[in-house]
């Protein structure tokens, strides 16, 4: 497809800044293209941060970033109005969130107050201050991350903002080839929080990203490939080892990422492939173990492997 070839660019510049986390990366780049948010969880020190920063090099468009903390109020996120004194009008100060890509670092610090900005902002494209909506820019993408090992001090994100993350992105340690690659990398003079030792020009504009996307959306989906999407679903809502099963959101987002798979292997077409290899990032955070099956020592992810065998692909 026509801009297909614009979207793998700029994937491989990424590749070229971020060693080692080619998955990561290439999900990221898919939730770019579908028009949705992302959940990145990994430990500390395994570039999630460097990621999305050096994606904000590569496009041209605004970047915002939040370190969210348990002080962080809903202002210090969507911004407030203050009055002028000079003319004794109240005039609006925009926050962070007014941005094409905005990341919100250690988004399970901040307390329900803040998540509930950033959830109407991840929604409805708006954020709501002193009872004035205000919209966010057409291109607006939340990338936030959290610490799975670490809970002092985090507060669990509502299972309607989890619902809101078209992906949840699992961030590994890099194999060792790529980990020896970051000290000669390094040892050259790159930092990691210099944006100009990336060697990363801006690719893409804001208006280039929708239109990218738009083309996305042109991507054909058969009929049997959209049943087996939702029958992937509905057979969450089987498993009795589930307690939380996926909802029709949930389909939706699975038939999104999957139209931006294909147009980012330059396809025009859904192949069954391209919902097997997102169904675990787009369903991970939507169910909810039993206990039982949590105590035994489940993921997520075993379930719906063990679900994806049992739901027959289209041939």
């Amino acid at each position: 497809m026509e801009g297909s070839e614009e979207a793998r660019r700029l994937l491989e510049a990424l590749e070229g800044v971020v060693l080692g986390q080619e998955t990561q990366l290439h999900q990221m780049m898919v939730t770019l293209l579908a028009g949705g948010h992302a959940l990145l969880e990994g430990v500390p020190g395994t570039a999630k941060t460097l990621a999305v920063r050096a994606l904000a090099v590569a496009l041209d468009v605004r970047f915002g970033r939040v370190q969210f903390t348990p002080d962080l109020m809903p202002t210090d996120l969507t911004g407030l109005n203050l009055l002028d004194e000079r003319t004794r009008d109240f005039v609006f100060r925009e926050g962070p969130i007014f941005a094409e890509l905005l990341l919100a670092d250690e988004i399970n610090r901040a307390p329900a107050k803040t998540q509930s900005a950033l959830l109407e902002a991840m929604q409805e494209a708006q954020v709501t201050v002193d009872g004035e909506s205000r919209p966010l820019p057409p291109a607006f993408t939340v990338f936030a991350t959290q610490n799975p090992v670490e809970q002092e001090g985090t507060y669990p994100l509502p299972e309607a903002q989890l619902d809101r993350f078209l992906l949840k992105i699992l961030v590994d340690y890099p194999p060792r080839a790529s980990e020896r690659g970051i000290l000669d990398r390094v040892a050259g003079g790159f930092r990691a929080d210099r944006p100009e030792t990336y060697g990363l020009q801006s690719m893409v504009s804001a208006d280039g990203l929708l239109e990218l996307r738009r083309q996305v959306e042109s991507v054909h989906v058969e009929p049997a490939v959209r049943d087996y999407i939702v029958s992937i679903v509905r057979e969450t809502r089987t498993d009795p080892t589930l307690t939380l099963a996926a909802s029709p959101r949930a389909g939706v987002s699975l038939f999104r990422a999957a139209r931006a798979e294909a147009f980012l292997e330059g396809r025009d077409f859904v192949i069954p492939d391209d919902v097997k290899s997102l169904t675990l990032p787009v369903l991970r955070h939507r169910v909810r173990l039993t206990p039982e099956a949590e105590v035994e020592g489940e993921l997520p992810d075993d379930r719906l492997r063990v679900l994806l065998d049992r739901v027959e692909a289209p041939s």
